[in-house]
């Protein structure tokens, strides 16, 4: 709250306008708040404070318009979050400087198809999970890439993420790091029945169909571990890469590298 007050002072103090969402605007005791989509279409950079939840919400809501965000971590592990909370105002100071480069990122594109009809749709940063439901027994999945049918998975789900998802809940499930620059979509299985099926990584262009093929109360389809459909036998989720990016913005001394070893603890001890 003090944070959220201290920078909207200090933006204004420098005749910056800004457009605030309804938490923000509650939060502050304002009027004129923005719901989430009409602030996406009236700003021209995101200012998001808090962690990597957060910067998810932001980024499909900046999809659109490619609106250039800027995250600083108010969270826990911070992936997406460019600045700590300290040296948000001489970062804010080089926003407005234009030192500063922007890190476009790769975004899937979901439809959700039961036969006849489109049940949901939505465009997503990290990934899509397709999991089981409270019982504790298997789903079974078939999978299929650019139509062509690839294997059928009975596990615990599947997960299909992009680059920047591959440090998300993939990487718990034992799926590999991909660097954003690589254009690429991987398919990680949780927990499969058959230890054979591993992460498999494919051409950012690719489409990937996933049917359910199991009668299974209570499974689901998430996009970015926000949005739950719940899907039936025979549905299908079809992922690929949208036409739409994700834009953080970066600053020139720190690389992708430089996060991973921040974050994942490499070289310590």
């Amino acid at each position: 709250m003090s944070t959220l007050q201290d920078v909207v002072s200090w933006l204004r103090a420098r005749n910056i306008d800004v457009v605030l969402d309804k938490t923000s605007a509650i939060l502050l005791g304002e009027q004129g708040a923005y719901q989430e989509v009409s602030l996406a279409r009236k700003a021209d950079v995101l200012l998001v404070l808090g962690g990597d939840g957060t910067m998810l919400n932001a980024a499909r809501l900046a999809g659109e318009r490619g609106i250039p965000i800027l995250g600083v971590n108010m969270g826990g592990l911070g992936f997406l979050t460019e600045v700590r909370l300290e040296s948000l105002y001489p970062s804010l100071e080089r926003v407005f400087a234009n030192d500063f480069v922007l890190d476009e990122r790769l975004m899937l594109r979901t439809h959700i198809h039961r036969p006849g009809e489109t049940v949901a749709q939505g465009v997503v940063l990290n990934d899509v999970v397709i999991n089981k439901g409270t019982l504790a027994r298997m789903i079974e999945l078939r999978i299929a890439i650019q139509g062509r049918f690839v294997t059928n998975m009975r596990g615990d789900g599947l997960i299909i993420s992009s680059p920047t998802g591959s440090t998300a809940y993939s990487l718990s499930a034992g799926g590999p790091i991909i660097d954003p620059a690589v254009q690429s979509l991987i398919l990680t299985p949780i927990c499969p029945h058959t230890l054979t099926h591993r992460p498999l990584i494919v051409p950012g262009n690719t489409e990937i169909e996933v049917t359910l093929t199991s009668k299974d109360d209570g499974a689901m389809a998430t996009l970015d571990g926000q949005v739950g459909v719940a899907i039936a036998q025979g549905d299908t989720v079809v992922i690929q890469t949208s036409e739409q990016r994700t834009r953080l913005i970066r600053f020139p001394e720190s690389n992708y590298y430089d996060v991973l070893r921040e974050k994942l603890k490499w070289g310590d001890g």
